[in-house]
């Protein structure tokens, strides 16, 4: 029997669950409205208000390339006890990954033994702290500028493959640069 998730140190998990990615699959939209669904229920059933939830990450953008896991962004209100949201969601099945002041972010398809077949990393945010929507949105809107970003990933992968932080640092230039034109070009749009 292996170790638990939580018993294994940061490179084992990296061995287990390595950066991969594979071509656009239609099937990401109908996994993003199917925990959607599912968060929507259980955290109005458990009195959590919700501003909004989104599809975001490369899964959210149509034709590129992508990490087989379906990314949420989850935007409470202000005045929302987020500690209590969390517990909602480690409730209803979702492993916290990370926290920090106004962020916490969530797995779930992570098992002992690799990556379940629906994996999705869920971020736990206050209204407003949602700059992926802008990056998602620019990406969609701007082709030529969605293949760049899918060149950068496909090149990064086997160089990264085990190291996810590396291979999340290594994007985070472009993604800074293009989110910061999309704030221009989408104004006031969330």
């Amino acid at each position: 029997m292996g170790k638990e998730l939580s018993e294994m140190s940061l490179e084992e998990l990296w061995e287990l669950f390595p950066v991969f990615l594979v071509a656009h699959d239609d099937k990401w939209n109908a996994l993003y409205d199917e925990i959607e669904a599912f968060l929507t229920s259980a955290l109005s059933k458990s009195g959590c208000p919700v501003e909004r939830i989104s599809h975001i990450g490369s899964t959210a953008v149509y034709g590129i390339w992508a990490k087989d896991i379906v990314d949420v962004l989850i935007e409470i209100p202000k005045h929302s006890d987020m500690r209590h949201t969390a517990k909602v969601m480690e409730k209803n099945g979702f492993i916290r990954m990370s926290a920090e002041p106004g962020r916490i972010s969530f797995n779930r398809g992570y098992t002992k033994d690799g990556f379940a077949d629906r994996v999705f990393h869920v971020h736990l945010r206050y209204t407003g702290d949602n700059d992926e929507l802008y990056f998602r949105d620019y990406l969609n809107e701007h082709p030529q500028t969605a293949k760049e970003y899918e060149t950068l990933k496909l090149r990064l992968w086997k160089q990264f493959e085990h190291n996810r932080d590396a291979y999340t640092d290594a994007k985070t230039e472009f993604v800074r640069k293009w989110t910061s034109e999309a704030k221009i070009v989408y104004a006031g749009r969330y």
